[in-house]
């Protein structure tokens, strides 16, 4: 018919073949709230699909030497580097964020994820201890568990998916993975790249579709040993409560309450445009963005004036224009859940000193239906406020002022929260001394997002369970065993 949009169809991955669905979920355009793809709506049978093509791969793969290994995932990061652009554009679409951080951020990350796991599986040693006197020799071995289910968060949806497909391969486990429903397109595009990579069917398969029924059935299935999960805590939650019959071994990273501790010694010339990046960067839905920033008070007033001309210079615009600094957020629930948070802070006599309600945003005609948001900005607003305890994760930030370095940092920890956190002083002492007090399992100081991809990646109390990075995924998706040999 004249006019009717072709929807974009979307199929899982399973065994190596793309498969059709029986029924599918509609996936909209963040920038228009427009429908503009459609997403297997899968359930336990493609589930259970995936699960004997994973079973049925694990020995040929498993068998294979880590430099076999390796040299595939070097070949798949070589791939998605030649689509970098296309892969950018679709990442754009799908959730909303600018090309420009799609572009720098995402794709090169989610390249740099397969190369940098297929280089470390090269470098890790076993134990060895002696007994000379019980004529014994004590060594380590390492093998891969099995089938690992990957489910991973729509912020960052290839780069994350990534960061653990590639250590689970790695190792030489197969996967089934899920991305989140509303940003699907980018691991869609992902398969097609996995044949022509050399990664055999059954090693890696997709599942699409909703957490209650592709992931309840993944994460309840007893084949399943391990679950790797980037998301919410509630969901976290539900995820340990299914897992606890089979004793599933799990990495939990959810979400954050980052606060950001600036000390009257500090270079405002880097921090206040850092700060601004880390609050409101991929429009604040980033579990390490910045909601909670602590200013001493011999410079509250001259931060927030500056800090406040900055963040109105961040352009709010359609993700396509490169000129954006920031494009729309997920869709229209999450957007009207973070206004919620803008009402009740209003609501208990805070200040809104910039973005909603405050200021006018202006887009093209064909975008007003889209889900944005100006960044905005509230002070004078008590650390009991659901503002300075939950995570919204959107384009908001808090700023309060404090008096002393043992004040801030116990209300710096005063929330149930402790993934990242970051300090700002020109004093080395008082940098070692705060972010060892602090209850996060990142400190930045005098800087944001600077990560070094060897060393723990996580966070503590309700920010997760278990870590991430060369060591430690590699430790999560292998099984140790120690053997004895008496001579």
């Amino acid at each position: 018919m004249a006019g009717t949009k072709t929807l974009l169809m979307l199929e899982n991955y399973i065994g190596g073949k793309f498969l059709p669905c029986n029924s599918y979920i509609d996936s909209y355009d963040p920038s228009t709230g427009d429908v503009y793809c459609r997403v297997p709506d899968s359930g336990k049978e493609e589930v259970e699909a995936a699960v004997e093509a994973a079973r049925a791969a694990f020995p040929g793969w498993s068998a294979r030497s880590p430099q076999e290994r390796s040299q595939v995932l070097h070949r798949l990061a070589d791939l998605l580097e030649q689509a970098l652009e296309e892969l950018a554009q679709a990442e754009s679409k799908d959730q909303g964020k600018t090309i420009t951080l799609a572009r720098t951020m995402d794709i090169p990350r989610s390249v740099q994820n397969f190369r940098f796991f297929a280089s470390s599986i090269l470098h890790h040693t076993s134990e060895c201890t002696q007994m000379d006197h019980m004529g014994c020799l004590h060594y380590t071995v390492r093998a891969p568990v099995g089938i690992a289910g990957l489910i991973s968060p729509w912020n960052l949806p290839l780069y994350l998916l990534t960061w653990k497909i590639a250590p689970a391969i790695a190792a030489g486990n197969t996967v089934i993975a899920k991305p989140s429903e509303l940003t699907s397109v980018t691991a869609w595009m992902m398969c097609k790249l996995l044949e022509k990579a050399g990664v055999p069917p059954g090693v890696v398969n997709i599942v699409f579709g909703t957490g209650p029924r592709v992931g309840e059935a993944l994460v309840s299935h007893p084949e399943v040993p391990l679950i790797s999960f980037t998301g919410s805590q509630p969901t976290a939650e539900r995820i340990t409560l299914l897992s606890a019959p089979h004793c599933k071994r799990l990495s939990l990273e959810l979400g954050g309450k980052n606060p950001a501790i600036i000390f009257e010694d500090a270079n405002l010339e880097e921090c206040i445009p850092t700060t601004v990046r880390s609050s409101f960067a991929n429009q604040g839905e980033i579990c390490l963005c910045t909601s909670r920033i602590f200013v001493q008070k011999s410079i509250y007033s001259e931060f927030l004036k500056r800090f406040l001309e900055a963040t109105k210079l961040w352009k709010v615009g359609i993700p396509s224009d490169p000129s954006a600094s920031m494009g729309a957020l997920i869709s229209k629930a999450h957007l009207e859940k973070v206004r919620s948070y803008i009402k009740k802070a209003r609501a208990e006599g805070a200040q809104i000193l910039c973005g909603e309600g405050v200021d006018k945003l202006s887009l093209p005609p064909r975008n007003q239906g889209g889900y944005f948001m100006l960044p905005t900005v509230i002070t004078d607003i008590k650390d009991e406020s659901s503002c300075m305890k939950e995570e919204i994760f959107g384009p908001v930030t808090c700023v309060v002022p404090f008096d002393s370095e043992e004040e801030v940092i116990k209300r710096a920890n005063s929330v149930k929260y402790g993934l990242a956190a970051t300090v700002w002083s020109s004093n080395v002492g008082r940098v070692h001394r705060v972010a060892k007090k602090l209850q996060s399992g990142l400190v930045w100081t005098n800087c944001w997002l600077i990560r070094e991809l060897n060393l723990p990646f996580g966070g503590m109390k309700s920010s997760g369970v278990g870590r991430e990075g060369a060591k430690d995924s590699y430790e999560f998706f292998t099984e140790v065993k120690t053997i004895t040999i008496k001579h």
